[in-house]
């Protein structure tokens, strides 16, 4: 059966929680635990045998930075990945259903869905089996994961059958508990779904011709899989939802991404040891998992860990302390720094002795089901404290302080900051 994988990467008006690492790079091209993100997605699929192609659909203007990442990954993983524009954002849903030639082009007949902003196992061969044991072939499955049952309000909540896990009922966002099962926005499909996603399509074209008024803006073609076309096939018989343990998270904002490294660095004990930094004579001092790219020069003198990803060409010197941080290509960490829950953006420069330290927003650890929590940036008038985050090109002096701050890019600091956005 010809299998194919798309991935929806969104758009430059998305990942505006992503500012300001967004600004200097796509979202789904920003590295965690050393990779891109979406390159997670797309090592997953190119171990599912007999997938055939991957196609990364989204809203992006053709970006330098994207066609040579597609280069790369088609010659690294030896699989067509090609990139499809959007015209506008179409949803979910409106996106693959704009592109529905493309994606049974070749005859395919079962392709997945995975939406880039998530980290996680991806059990997409489990997912392939669990369909072949329930179900007809031509039934749809969601990833679903247990969250709290606060928590799960934040989500797309599933109710299903205890026996067939059968969805009978799906919501998007619900105001009050409905479930505590939720959607990991990893979905496998037939064609039989654009049948559906097409009624949807239909039915948005009927509105606007009745709504005379209406200012133009709306479109027909925007269509979100969750609350158009799930909560329609919810009962049908023919979605069904595959729980997995594994892990699994959204990668919302900048300090989601840290968790979501630690996530990834975890399992490259079993998929990817090479990628783990080890103790060597002469080497840094590591504890925990730590990625350090090939071309990094880190001073034998500097204690790295737990949790801690350096880019390409980054430089750390003598007596440096980092932990839970992620720190982008081309910085500089001069001497005795100390950097603590940070993303330390591309060609950044930390004086000696600075201190950068933020809050981390883990979620609760002592709730296997806790998923992080997307923070608004201000609470009560109050900057939330949470991961500091600085732009690219940013200088921090020798001797300072900066606390749960965001600095933009290109801004050079003269003194210590905490709790601000610095614009």
């Amino acid at each position: 059966m010809p299998l194919k994988a798309v991935i929806l990467i969104g758009g430059p008006q998305k990942g505006t929680r992503f500012r300001p690492l967004s600004f200097e790079v796509p979202k789904p091209l920003f590295p965690v635990a050393g990779v891109p993100m979406v390159q997670h997605h797309i090592e997953a699929c190119a171990k599912v045998p007999g997938l055939k192609e991957i196609l990364l659909m989204g809203f992006y203007q053709p970006h330098e930075a994207l066609s040579r990442f597609l280069a790369a990954a088609q010659q690294e993983f030896r699989i067509p990945i090609r990139y499809l524009q959007e015209y506008a954002a179409l949803g979910t849903g409106g996106g693959i259903y704009h592109f529905r030639d493309q994606i049974l082009a070749g005859g395919a007949d079962t392709f997945f869905v995975l939406n880039a902003d998530v980290c996680s196992e991806f059990p997409l061969q489990e997912m392939l089996d669990f369909r072949q044991q329930h179900g007809d072939t031509d039934s749809f499955v969601i990833l679903g994961t247990t969250a709290n049952r606060t928590q799960a309000l934040n989500y797309g909540c599933i109710v299903a059958n205890a026996d067939t896990q059968e969805v009978q009922h799906y919501v998007e966002k619900p105001s009050t508990f409905v479930s505590e099962i939720i959607n990991c926005g990893i979905y496998l499909f037939t064609p039989a779904i654009f049948q559906h996603i097409g009624d949807v399509f239909q039915r948005n074209q009927q509105e606007l011709a009745l709504e005379e008024s209406s200012n133009g803006w709306q479109r027909a073609e925007v269509i979100r899989l969750e609350q158009d076309v799930f909560t329609a096939l919810a009962g049908s018989g023919k979605l069904y939802v595959y729980k997995t343990d594994g892990f699994w998270s959204q990668i919302k904002s900048a300090g989601s991404a840290i968790y979501a490294s630690r996530l990834y660095l975890n399992q490259y004990s079993q998929s990817h040891p090479e990628r783990l930094a080890q103790n060597k004579p002469g080497g840094p001092i590591i504890r925990g998992n730590v990625y350090i790219h090939p071309t990094a020069s880190v001073d034998s003198t500097a204690v790295l860990g737990p949790n801690v990803s350096i880019g390409e060409g980054v430089t750390v010197g003598a007596g440096v302390r980092i932990r839970e941080s992620i720190i982008l290509h081309g910085a500089s960490l001069h001497d005795h720094t100390c950097v603590l829950n940070t993303i330390v953006g591309w060609d950044s420069t930390i004086g000696r002795w600075a201190r950068v330290e933020g809050t981390p927003s883990d979620p609760n650890p002592n709730d296997p089901y806790a998923k992080i929590d997307s923070e608004t940036l201000f609470r009560d008038g109050r900057l939330t404290p949470s991961i500091t985050i600085l732009g690219c090109s940013v200088t921090i002096p020798a001797e300072v302080v900066i606390l749960n701050s965001i600095v933009l890019p290109h801004k050079e600091l003269s003194r210590s900051y905490k709790n601000q956005i610095i614009l």
